[in-house]
């Protein structure tokens, strides 16, 4: 097996894109959370960066948990591909912009060097949401949380997103170096202010000074990323490998969409990231909002409800009796509480997230979109749910029948008694609710809406949305997710 390196680039076929600039130049970021969703995004804004000529844009990568990153990128000299596939077409590119991955568990003082350096400009986070330690009901940092407190005991040993940074910037303040911009790339709304909250408390638990510090010199400027980036498949590397002749363990497969907003706001050097396609603005806000509750939901909706029905794969749910009809509801819902944006055209996103639904080449896994759903679910379905509420629009139908299939998703089997994992940090919490209520459908939904985490206080006090939420599951138990689904498609229609 010839693994890809360095050393084998010019021995890779002529229509496989490689890097050609100097890989050996300064390192400017620090990116946390390494996965497959950077690679083929913020990665790639920076590899052509990189590529027109812009010096000093090195990323170096680092993972907050597994090791299994650098495993598979080290020993690459950082290398990996990029497989864009739609429908039957494919283009593959060798991404060099990576120089390594830190695996932060095994030494936690060397990430802590690397954000010192002076040379680092901007730290960027693909963390996922359950990896800011922040409540996901209220957006506050939990100091209860084991990690975080261990954080505020001893920040020479960091084990949090938020520790980490904040110990990098306690570092470069003692060396008297100008502190680096903070740019979340997840999905929270607001993620600059929530990253920035965050960051702030633990440090004012740990020195006050330093809190007020990097409240006056650190910008958090809030970004919204879109790509659709499944998980790579071992069939995946072994088709790359017969084609090439090369062996890629780091390589990830995407669509032809990509997007990068980001607010323009920076205490420290700024990547000309424009010239690469990023669009900078004054308001990341609003279409932060649009990609969340549009795209995001929808994927929830079709992983839950989807996964439930047994459809394995995004394309293959939406070809489904009435999802189609369930979407473009949920759509409906959804685009009724977002603000109006210069430059976004909900008709046309909407027209190309269905495009991007369809396309079977990225076999995007529904229980791969359903991790983590309590840490999701606020800022993708209930915020919108508690708009119309608010505003006294009724319960919205699709949004009510998506929760109740999170709700069953919770029970850890499909509609054909198949057993599957909730993967979810609360999954304990909300097992242990299904537990109290027994055999009691009702109180089945009354106890998974008691925990304030997730739901708040609100909803689960609102009647209406409680008996409309209790209909949708039963119909759900009584039936199957994939006739409840069909049902509505057809009521939609009719």
């Amino acid at each position: 097996m010839t693994r890809l390196s360095t050393a084998v680039l010019d021995q890779l076929p002529a229509d496989v894109a490689r890097p050609t600039y100097d890989r050996g130049q300064p390192c400017g970021v620090v990116h946390l959370g390494t996965g497959a969703f950077h690679r083929a995004h913020q990665a790639c804004f920076f590899d052509g960066l990189l590529a027109a000529g812009h010096r000093g844009w090195m990323i170096q990568g680092a993972s907050l948990r597994s090791p299994a990153v650098a495993e598979q990128m080290n020993p690459q000299d950082g290398l990996f591909t990029v497989l864009v596939r739609d429908g039957g077409e494919e283009r593959m590119q060798v991404v060099g912009s990576i120089g390594d991955v830190l695996v932060a568990p095994h030494d936690p003082a060397a990430l802590v060097a690397a954000l010192a350096d002076p040379d680092v400009a901007l730290v960027t986070l693909t963390v996922t949401e359950k990896g800011y330690c922040i409540d996901p009901a209220t957006g506050a940092l939990r100091l209860d949380d084991r990690a975080v407190a261990a954080d505020i005991a001893d920040l020479t040993r960091p084990r949090t997103a938020p520790g980490f940074l904040t110990a990098g910037l306690a570092a470069r303040r003692a060396a008297g170096t100008a502190p680096y911009t903070v740019l979340s790339c997840d999905n929270l709304p607001d993620n600059g202010h929530r990253t920035r909250a965050a960051v702030i408390a633990l440090a004012r638990a740990v020195d006050p000074s330093l809190a007020e510090w990097i409240e006056r010199e650190v910008a958090f400027p809030s970004s919204m990323v879109d790509r659709i980036v499944p998980a790579t498949t071992r069939d995946d590397c072994d088709n790359f490998e017969s084609a090439t002749g090369v062996r890629d363990e780091a390589l990830v497969k995407t669509e032809p969409f990509t997007q990068w907003v980001v607010e323009d706001r920076f205490c420290n050097r700024r990547p000309p990231l424009e010239q690469v396609g990023v669009q900078m603005t004054s308001n990341v806000a609003g279409w932060e909002m649009a990609k969340l509750r549009l795209l995001n939901g929808a994927h929830s909706a079709i992983a839950y409800l989807g996964g439930l029905a047994g459809h394995r794969y995004v394309h293959l749910a939406m070809a489904a009796p009435g999802f189609d009809r369930l979407i473009e509801a949920l759509w409906d819902e959804a685009e009724a509480t977002l603000s109006p944006v210069d430059g976004f055209d909900a008709a046309a996103y909407r027209a190309q997230l269905r495009l991007r639904f369809a396309n079977g080449a990225l076999q995007h896994r529904t229980h791969q979109i359903a991790m983590d759903g309590s840490q999701k679910l606020p800022q993708r379905w209930l915020n919108t749910i508690r708009v119309h509420r608010q505003l006294g629009r009724g319960v919205p139908p699709a949004l009510t029948l998506a929760l109740a299939g999170w709700m069953h998703w919770q029970g850890g089997r499909n509609d054909a008694g198949v057993a599957h994992v909730v993967d979810d940090p609360l999954a304990g919490e909300t097992a242990a609710a299904l537990a109290r209520a027994g055999r009691d459908r009702a109180e089945q939904v009354r106890q998974l809406l008691s925990i304030e985490a997730i739901f708040g206080a609100q909803l689960p006090a609102d009647a209406p949305f409680l008996e409309a939420l209790t209909a949708a599951y039963v119909r759900i138990a009584e039936a199957s997710a994939a006739r409840a689904v069909a049902e509505f498609g057809a009521s939609v229609e009719a």
